[in-house]
């Protein structure tokens, strides 16, 4: 799918799948406003992600592990007011999804007063029953894998997951739950890339990634990485495309062609 074909139709859950089908790359990146969102929308993006890495980029906080529902909730809102195409996917913050009826009063909410299309939440198979019910009550669900930053503290940092051949495995089964409970889309955060490969040939929905190699069915990034106005160090997986571009515009579109064309990420950006 190219620019020009994203623009005509809304891409949907479905359209997502027929992508992974056919080998097309999905094209995914943060965005946390209307503006940032009209720019994105109209490079050709799949996904835009409302994050709580907002969190950092525009409250200036340590973690994403301050950031609120009604935060959530807000910058969800105005990046809908931009009407993408893009599928809209927004993240449930920390302790928004604790219990199964968090997750679907929470899920709730972010579709109906922030205009989301599809959630995501953070954790392994212990999700799987609170993804199962949002499947049923017809949320769409993103399941992320690998560093999960609310967790970070947990996790000891951010660090790289998976390397070990036990938690490798765990990771894979993880994945296969949360898939076979419904959810629509896995997403692996810094995870070695074979690992990343694997997970994406043993399910059966988009396997996104973020530092997790080349292999993946699409890549996603935060916006302020790729137009490299990240205050203090830039993370490895992330690439300046503003340094080749001479708007904003043209670097978020070269982002895209970057992916579709499998030329990011390289193996410099994965581990």
């Amino acid at each position: 799918m190219d620019a020009g074909e994203s623009r005509k139709r809304a891409v949907t859950v479905a359209t997502l799948a027929k992508m992974k089908a056919s080998g097309a790359k999905i094209a995914c990146l943060t965005a946390y406003d209307f503006t940032f969102a009209t720019v994105t929308d109209a490079a050709g993006m799949d996904v835009i992600l409302v994050g709580d890495s907002l969190g950092m980029t525009m409250q200036g906080c340590d973690t994403t592990l301050p950031v609120t529902m009604e935060d959530m909730i807000y910058h969800a809102r105005c990046v809908a007011a931009a009407r993408p195409a893009a599928l809209l996917m927004v993240d449930m913050p920390f302790m928004s999804h604790a219990t199964v009826e968090d997750a679907l009063r929470n899920g709730a909410r972010l579709m109906k007063e922030g205009s989301a299309q599809m959630i995501k939440l953070e954790g392994g198979r212990g999700q799987a029953e609170a993804v199962s019910r949002l499947n049923g009550a017809g949320i769409p669900v993103c399941a992320h894998l690998g560093l999960q930053p609310q967790s970070v503290h947990k996790m000891g940092g951010y660090r790289v997951q998976g390397r070990e051949t036990s938690e490798a495995d765990t990771m894979v089964a993880d994945a296969r739950a949360l898939a076979d409970a419904g959810a629509d889309i896995i997403l692996l955060e810094c995870v070695p890339a074979v690992l990343a490969a694997r997970v994406t040939r043993e399910v059966a929905v988009p396997v996104i990634g973020i530092g997790a190699g080349a292999d993946t069915d699409g890549q996603i990034l935060v916006l302020q990485d790729v137009l490299g106005i990240t205050p203090g160090r830039t993370p490895r997986f992330s690439h300046d495309f503003m340094a080749e571009a001479d708007t904003i515009q043209g670097a978020v579109e070269a982002y895209v062609a970057a992916v579709r064309e499998g030329r990011f990420p390289s193996a410099q950006h994965s581990f």
